[in-house]
């Protein structure tokens, strides 16, 4: 004991991670964590577990934990066609309908196989629209303290329950190889919802304007402006830009695959509500396992935000109102057992600055968790893992947390969370809660004690091995 350090395990863990917490970055920040082992009910570290911090996307353990309490874990998204009288002629009499019942995952490939499957039923034209429904969420296309100046980027896309391509265009920008003489602009997918105004040169020497790509509001809707410089030579530049109203661009893209097989539709497509009777005739179906681990692996704000409002239509009827869905989420935080008095959960990804956690509410959710064994292994599954996959998969390499911890991501301005779980070298499960805030130097300063946390707790020994459960 002459060094000071102590030999007892748990007290050597509480002190590796006070020096972790030593750093110099935290003197104007503020770092709160929690550590526990549910195996022994043992609080293993603690530091400012109780105070209010914005979560960030940590607010993603709530939601996906509760939308696969609530829908189950075959839970099943369904993206409908339905149409009016069709004749032996293959004519339809007015409109077909594209009703979106809230999955997040639906791209242009998923509408072409619909389209594919309503040239199978025998229609050959339509003399009225494609009519897009998103009646089974509201109108609110946003969560509450959103920004509007992070618009219109990918991770703030609007909301609707008719969604493709997560309401995102791929715009790529490159110079013109064959005449070197201009800039050549794609999208994908092209569209004709989209109008692209390319405003970008050559530059035949330095570059004094890189290249921007926007959807300013001072241009019609869905107008993508390319401006500034790129050299010969140089390598594709490729963003993503969110466009408005999500359920018509899904009705134009369906639209455009209908043309594709040969169906004339008459009229541009429009919003509106199916009619009652009108039966649906063709079905993309996704399951909860893909959308709850693309939302936690990639850490998808759409994916959240429609898992929310699903819960709400799931619970209470159409339409989903993300407010509804916070009941619901604070309804099965209370079978838990967890008081649901000291937070304030604002939106479904932790995108907003309004909502506000405690580490040690994190870290009883998760421990719950791992009593719901019907959910518990998707669950535990959908999380990133350390050095392995998602928004983990370049941290902790060649470190005893590599591919033992599994763990959710989280980063808003001046926040960055990190919560899960982490087997120790005893195979003990450990689960932890851990937010910094409030600061202004890189994130990545404290991703890395985040990591080097990570890697102490993976690194414990009680110098027995565990038989705690662990998927």
């Amino acid at each position: 004991m002459g060094s000071g350090i102590p030999t007892d395990p748990a007290e050597r863990l509480q002190y590796d991670i006070d020096q972790a917490l030593a750093d110099s970055i935290f003197r104007s920040t503020v770092p709160s964590l929690k550590v526990y082992a549910p195996a022994s009910g043992e609080v293993l570290f603690e530091r400012n577990s109780s105070l209010y911090v914005r979560p960030a996307s940590n607010m993603k353990l709530m939601t996906s934990a509760t939308a696969l309490h609530v829908l189950g874990p075959r839970y099943i998204f369904k993206t409908s066609v339905a149409f009016d009288s069709l004749d032996v002629e293959g004519t339809v009499h007015g409109n077909i309908y594209l009703k979106g019942y809230g999955n997040p995952d639906l791209t242009t490939a998923d509408l072409d196989t619909l389209a594919i499957r309503t040239a199978m039923l025998g229609v050959r034209r339509v003399t009225g629209s494609v009519m897009a429904d998103d009646s089974y969420f509201d109108s609110l296309s946003w969560g509450a303290g959103w920004m509007w100046d992070d618009e219109p980027a990918p991770y703030q896309a609007y909301v609707s329950a008719l969604s493709v391509n997560k309401n995102c265009v791929i715009v790529t920008v490159a110079p013109d190889s064959i005449t070197g003489t201009g800039i050549l602009v794609s999208t994908n997918p092209e569209t004709r919802y989209i109008t692209v105004v390319n405003r970008s040169s050559v530059a035949r020497d330095t570059v004094l304007r890189r290249i921007s790509i926007s959807r300013p509001a001072s241009e019609a809707p869905n107008t993508i402006v390319v401006e500034g410089e790129m050299r010969v030579g140089s390598r594709p530049h490729e963003e993503q830009i969110t466009i408005l109203w999500p359920e018509l661009y899904a009705a134009t893209l369906f639209t455009e695959s209908l043309e594709h097989q040969g169906i004339r539709v008459y009229a541009p497509p429009i919003r509106g509500h199916r009619p009652a009777g009108v039966v649906e005739r063709a079905w993309h179906t996704w399951g909860i396992d893909s959308v709850v681990t693309n939302l936690n692996k990639v850490s998808d704000n759409l994916s959240a935000e429609m898992l929310l409002k699903t819960v709400s239509a799931t619970r209470s009827g159409p339409p989903g109102r993300s407010r509804d869905g916070v009941h619901g989420v604070n309804q099965f935080l209370a079978t838990l057992g967890i008081d649901t008095l000291h937070h304030w959960m604002a939106d479904g990804s932790g995108l907003s600055h309004y909502s506000l956690l405690r580490a040690d509410l994190l870290v009883e959710l998760l421990s719950a968790m791992c009593r719901q064994t019907d959910i518990f292994p998707l669950y535990y599954s959908s999380l990133p893992i350390g050095g392995v996959d998602g928004t983990l998969e370049n941290r902790m390499r060649g470190t005893p947390a590599e591919g033992r911890v599994h763990a959710k991501t989280g980063s808003i301005a001046g926040v960055s969370s990190l919560s899960g779980y982490v087997l120790t070298s005893d195979n003990e499960i450990l689960v932890f809660g851990m937010t910094m805030q409030d600061f202004i130097l890189p994130t990545r300063y404290y991703r890395n004690i985040q990591d080097r946390i990570c890697t102490i707790l993976a690194g414990f020994s009680r110098g027995t091995p565990q038989r705690t459960y662990a998927p």
